[in-house]
Parts: C-alpha cells; structure tokens; sequence
C-alpha cells in the first residue's frame, strides 16, 4: 500500500488513535499493540505486520535483559526484608530532635533504598507504610509527608542500579555501567536539594515538621546503636555497585549478587521463609511480564517510525533549519515530558531512544549524558499529573483524610526542584560524566 500521508501527520493519527484506544481502559500494552498493528496494516498491508512483529520480539531475546528479573526480584524481596523499618528506627533516632528531620531522613532513607533495589515504585511504597503514618502522628503536614516521599521514591530511576538504565544501555547502545556512575552524582544531588529545601522550610515554618519533644530525647549510646541499620544495606550497595565498578563482574552478575544478598538480607532479618519466597517469585514474574510486554508492543509500535523514515525526516529537518543543537535536545526533553503524562517510562524509551540517540550523536552531545537526561525527565514524568504513577502509589496507601488534589499539591515544589536538577545537569555536564570517565576512561 502506497503511503499518501505525511510523517508529522501520521504520527499525529497514531497518537491520537493510541490516546482514544487508551480511554476505554485497555493497559498500555494492549493500546500500542493494537495501534501499531492498525497503523502498520493500514500503511504497508498485511505481510509487514507479521516481520515487524517478529522483529520486535526479537528485543525481548538481548542477554542484558537477564539482569532486570534479577534487579526486579532484588527489590521485591528487600521491600519484604524489614531493612527499611531498621534505617527508619536510625533516622528517628538520630534526627527526630530536628525541625523536618524525618521528612529529610526520609529523603535519605530513599536514596539507599534506590541504590539497593532499581525499583522507582519500591522506595515510595515502602516508605509510605513505614514513614508516613509516624509522621502523621507527630503532626508533620501532610502535603510535606506524601511530597517528600514520593520525590524521595522517584530517585528509585536515577540512583543505580536502575532497571531503566539497563533498558536505555540495551536501546541506546550505551553502557549501563557507565549510565549507572553517570546516575550517582545527580542523584545525591537531587536528594541534596529536596533535604535543603525541607530543612529550610522547615526551619520557618516549624508546623510543617516539628522536632520531637523534649522529653523523649535519646541517648549517645541509642544513636550509635541505631546505626548497625546501616550495616546490611552498605554491603548490599558495595556488593552489587562496588563489584560493577571495579570490573569485577558485569551487570548481569552482579544483580545475580544482589538477588542472593538480598535473600540473605530476608534470613537476616528472620523474615524468610518458603511463602515470602514464593510470593517474591510470583510478583517478579508478573512484574516482569507485564515489562516485557511493554517491551514488544513499545519497539513494534517505534518500528513503524523507523520504516516511515522518520529517523532521516528529523536529520533533515534540523539540517535545512540549521537549529542549534541545544534547541533541538530542549525540543526532545519537552516529549519527555508531554509523553510522560500520558505513557508508561518504558514505552517512552522504546518509542524515542531509538529516533533520538542517532540523533543525538550526530548533533555532538554524549550519549551517557543524554541517558541521565532522560532518566532525569522519566523521574518527573513518574511525578506529575494525569499519569504519574508515583501519584496513585501514595494515593493507595494514605488514609482517607489525604485526598489526590493533596498528593497533587504536595509533589509541586518537588517538581521544581526536579527542574532545577535537570537544567544545572544540561548546563553542567560533568555532573553526570565525571564518574563515568573517573571510573572506566575516556569514551
């Protein structure tokens, strides 16, 4: 079938037939396989449906990909371990005398969670049974609590090991190794924000945090005590960071690694036993169904622009335009964003990584920087409104007293700040390339 339509206008139809398929509540999977099959028989008939479909599901067959069940299971089981509850203890221990100092601790105790367990959605729910109703009860304001632990959950994408960067290294490729020293810097960096930014606020507007009561203060002996917490999960992130690092093991090894450890961790804690493992296993294969799922039907449906020749239409553009190249990597990290209001991370990445990243190595930027950048927008777009899946994790589990309007208001300073992150990583590359050519040299 010969096409009549424009690039730009078909894929303003297909996006608007996804959008209208999506309203009638089919999962995300289902709305781009159904739209690529409609799209890709409508523009070169039946016999091509069955080769891109067999293409794309070739995605699913990458040996990279044996590392995010792992990662997936990882966070899983330590979710279940009862680490969080133990570095919660700590940071009330230690800094519940403080204006905001659980809110900030929070922050902190998200940042280890990210940098044991991959899973963006892992640090915000575990932290939501644990930390919120504490806070609650010690007359935190709510819109502080649900925002600090929500944005505190988002850096689950930034902080590895992150299952994103793996899917991005797989697409882009990029190394995940890298992608992962590139993620660390940003990451403290954005925890570093949102702590500030809570201390201060904090600090004149005390009924937002108070401090605990005077009364109930803790001893030298109890803070010391309280920081055996931090024991498991520094072994656990040296395990499977420190050995990546080293070039001690690949990826896939060490999320082999961290699996184990944290099913050590479980033991530990004494929380293991047969039920908890296979109710672990059961969630990480559903989980990682519905991953792979999305996996193929995103790279069927970024299939059809790559046979459009969309690629070489958007080389072309920004060559007769003569756009500067900074105009064209805004351009790209506003689709993030508008994307993300509507699509899952994963079907973002398959959709765009493969039309961006030529794109933007022809324009002269670094591909692991444009992977943080890209992790950085998936953060915020886990954040905001209408799909944010960060929003209904926390709605899941607040009481009823806290509404969606709430969560919404309480993630708007967060957001910000995300911003404020995102520009200084464009202005200031090194942010995110430094230890990227620290620990494996130069490009």
């Amino acid at each position: 079938m010969k096409m009549i339509l424009s690039t730009p206008m078909v894929t303003v139809v297909i996006f608007g037939f996804m959008l209208l398929v999506m309203t009638t509540g089919l999962p995300l999977t289902f709305a781009l396989g159904v739209t690529g099959m409609f799209a890709t028989f409508l523009l070169w008939g039946q016999e091509a449906m069955v080769s891109v479909y067999l293409n794309a599901f070739g995605v699913a067959g990458a040996s990279i990909l044996v590392a995010l069940p792992l990662f997936i299971f990882m966070g899983i089981m330590l979710q279940r371990s009862g680490i969080a509850d133990d570095l919660y203890h700590m940071i009330y221990v230690l800094m519940g005398g403080v204006r905001g100092g659980l809110a900030m601790g929070t922050v902190a105790i998200c940042a280890m969670i990210a940098a044991m367990v991959g899973i963006s959605g892992a640090a915000t729910v575990a932290m939501g049974i644990i930390a919120l109703p504490s806070m609650l009860e010690r007359g935190y304001d709510k819109q502080m609590v649900t925002g600090c632990i929500q944005a505190g959950g988002a850096l689950g994408f930034l902080i590895p090991p992150s299952v994103l960067m793996i899917m991005f290294g797989f697409l882009g490729l990029t190394s995940p190794g890298r992608l992962f020293a590139g993620g660390m810097l940003p990451g403290i960096m954005l925890a570093l924000l949102y702590i500030i930014y809570i201390g201060v606020r904090c600090y004149f507007q005390p009924h937002l945090g108070p401090a605990r009561a005077t009364d109930k203060q803790v001893t030298w002996g109890e803070k010391a005590k309280a920081l055996r917490a931090l024991i498991l999960p520094g072994v656990l992130i040296f395990s499977v960071l420190g050995l990546i690092f080293m070039g001690v093991t690949s990826i896939t090894e060490a999320s082999a690694v961290g699996a184990f450890g944290a099913v050590v961790c479980a033991a530990i804690h004494r929380r293991l036993n047969w039920r908890m493992l296979h109710e672990c296993l059961m969630q990480t294969v559903k989980l990682m169904g519905m991953v792979m799922w999305i996996m193929v039907s995103a790279a069927f449906f970024s299939k059809i622009y790559i046979g459009l020749g969309a690629p070489t239409m958007l080389r072309e553009l920004i060559v007769e335009l003569g756009a500067n190249p900074y105009l064209v990597l805004t351009f790209f990290l506003l689709s993030f964003f508008i994307m993300g209001m509507f699509l899952d991370d994963t079907a973002i990445l398959f959709i765009t990584v493969p039309l961006y990243v030529p794109l933007i190595v022809s324009l002269g930027f670094d591909k692991v920087w444009f992977g943080i950048l890209f992790i950085l927008s998936m953060q915020t777009a886990f954040l905001t409104p209408p799909f944010g899946y960060n929003l209904f994790y926390m709605k899941a589990i607040v009481p009823p007293e806290i509404t969606l309007v709430d969560i919404y208001r309480s993630i708007i300073p967060f957001v910000i700040l995300q911003t404020i992150g995102l520009i200084l990583v464009v202005v200031f590359p090194q942010i995110a390339l430094f230890l990227p050519s620290l620990v494996f040299g130069g490009a």
